[in-house]
């Protein structure tokens, strides 16, 4: 059925009061490289249109367990998919853990929701074991099956419960394209509110993976489609404070790399290019979904989402091509939503993270939301936008497993020692990170200052309440004073569930007296933060969530010293 065709095939169709969803997922598309400023239709059609959350984090700088968090509204360290293949993740993992009846295509369709999905899911969703079980929750799916989901030009999908089939030669974004337009059509002649995801795997790279254990997977630059190959011809990565230093930076094994030579940072910049010219193709879905929506006279009833599953490093503290860090350019990732009652061209620095996607869109249509939700909804008119600015909480809880892989031309390293616990706390007079990776190492970084993060200036031997004179200062406090709070605002999401993972100064101070750090950071609380706390730190590093490895996991054996006046169990 070609375009005219579908028009008069739905014209006249009465569109139902409950709004629809598309949700267009880009693969490791960064904020911080300007990637966004290379697609003019996601300017045209959602930045104009809509508003950019500049402050969005993913919580698991990697595919799968990003994605996992996405739909079910939950951290890594509780629905315990950790990684992207077995036996720490992958789609065996979500099954095996019980949620493939627990996320958010499933609850739409319960609410009434027409469902529908093309592209990447999660990684090794595969040929083998693509029913085994089929992803529940859709009225129609076509997905991008393992081992062949990265090959630009090899890709095999797998539509609904019929075979996979393979489009060797084709490119993978446009044969996309076509299913999601398809589903488009369904979703519109069925009548009913729907749900559209749309995941190429766009601007990943190109990757051979491997057919048997013993074998390595093969990462090359991503493969534009032939109409972009040539664009952006002088384009290089951004030369900021952080690309390429002449001192090293960082922590753990970052700050052992090498300085990159010339042919390496050549090869970078060429990298760098490959993953705009491969975003071209995204851009196009963008337009076309827009102008489809549009035509069906559907536009203003439905919330279109963009943003993608981890961010990405090229250069920065001497890194070949990849993520997995903590860093802001792997963890701060895009978000521009578009839709009913969303004010056009605002640009809002709240704090949001994925878990709080499946939250939000459960609300955006109307459905209650979980009680096992680590994220809550994300305000979406001015007046939500405007209050949030004062009541919204100020952390993002960031945490890895597993190893590192650099993904470049001039360096395959397997870092193996990746595992690290973090956060992210930004104020209004503060914007912080901190971070104890699995030996033990630690990061802190100011970023109202230094906001490459180059200068750690966690020191090395800090004391907590200590009386020698002078003390480094931070936010006008004694340094050890602000690292003891983040220690322990860290501890309690770590390992957080629901309401802890939003409220975790509630959790230290239930009397409702402390709303933030600067809060948390009177005198009067010293000796609870500075004495009677435990520290995070790790048994060991291992690949996957371990508990007995990550040490303690309650401070005090068990008990929390509540808001300086009593001892109660943690509940």
């Amino acid at each position: 059925m070609d375009e005219l065709e579908s028009d008069r095939a739905v014209r006249g169709t009465k569109h139902p009061s409950r709004p629809n969803v598309v949700f267009i997922l880009s693969d490791d598309q960064d904020a911080h490289l300007n990637s966004l400023d290379y697609m003019p239709y996601l300017k045209q059609h959602l930045l104009d249109q809509g508003t950019f959350f500049s402050r969005h984090y993913c919580t698991i700088a990697l595919c799968c367990p990003s994605r996992v968090n996405l739909w079910t509204g939950r951290a890594g360290h509780n629905t315990n998919v950790t990684d992207v293949s077995p036996p720490y993740g992958g789609y065996p993992k979500f099954i095996s853990q019980g949620l493939n009846d627990k996320w958010l295509p499933v609850w739409l369709q319960q609410s009434g929701y027409n469902t529908y999905y093309t592209g990447k899911l999660f990684n090794a969703h595969s040929v083998q074991n693509y029913d085994s079980p089929f992803p529940a929750g859709f009225n129609g799916s076509d997905f991008l099956l393992d081992p062949y989901t990265y090959q630009y030009l090899n890709a095999t999908f797998q539509r609904n419960h019929d075979s996979p089939v393979s489009y060797t030669g084709e490119y993978s974004t446009d044969i996309l394209a076509q299913k999601a337009y398809g589903f488009l059509d369904d979703a519109v002649t069925a009548g009913g509110p729907f749900f559209i995801g749309i995941a190429p795997v766009a601007c990943h790279s190109n990757v051979i993976l491997p057919l048997t254990a013993t074998e390595y997977p093969v990462f090359t630059a991503p493969i534009p489609a032939k109409r972009h190959e040539n664009l952006f011809p002088d384009l290089q990565v951004p030369r900021t404070e952080s690309f390429n230093p002449d001192q090293p930076s960082g922590a753990n094994w970052v700050k052992k790399l090498p300085k990159q030579n010339e042919s390496n940072v050549d090869s970078n910049d060429n990298y760098y290019r490959q993953r705009l010219r491969a975003l071209q193709a995204v851009d196009e879905i963008i337009d076309k979904t827009v102008r489809r929506l549009d035509r069906y006279g559907i536009l203003e009833n439905t919330y279109i989402i963009y943003s993608t599953d981890n961010g990405f490093h090229i250069g920065q503290h001497r890194m070949q091509p990849g993520k997995s860090c903590g860093y802001e350019e792997d963890v701060n990732i895009p978000l521009i939503i578009r839709g009913p009652g969303i004010p056009a061209g605002e640009i809002t620095d709240i704090v949001t993270t994925h878990t709080d996607l499946a939250p939000t869109i459960l609300d955006m249509t109307g459905i209650p939301p979980r009680q096992d939700f680590d994220g809550i909804a994300i305000p979406l008119s001015q007046k939500a936008l405007s209050e949030a600015k004062n009541a919204r909480y100020e952390h993002v809880n960031v945490e890895y497993w597993g190893f590192a892989t650099e993904e470049g031309d001039h360096d395959t390293t397997v870092h193996l020692n990746n595992t690290y616990k973090a956060i992210r706390v930004i104020g209004k007079s503060y914007n912080l990170y901190y971070s104890i990776w699995c030996n033990n190492e630690h990061e802190l970084y100011d970023l109202t200052n230094d906001p490459y993060q180059m200068r750690n200036v966690f020191p090395s031997n800090v004391q907590f309440n200590s009386t020698q004179a002078p003390q480094p200062q931070l936010l006008g406090h004694p340094l050890s004073a602000v690292i003891s709070r983040l220690d322990t605002l860290l501890f309690v999401l770590k390992s957080c569930k629901t309401t802890e993972c939003v409220q975790p100064w509630e959790t230290l101070h239930p009397q409702g007296n402390v709303k933030n750090l600067r809060d948390a950071l009177s005198p009067k609380y010293d000796d609870f933060y500075e004495i009677e706390q435990r520290r995070v730190a790790y048994t060991r590093c291992e690949l996957g969530y371990i508990i007995d490895a990550e040490g303690l996991q309650f401070p005090v054996d068990g008990l929390i010293y509540r808001d300086g006046n009593a001892w109660s169990a943690w509940v």
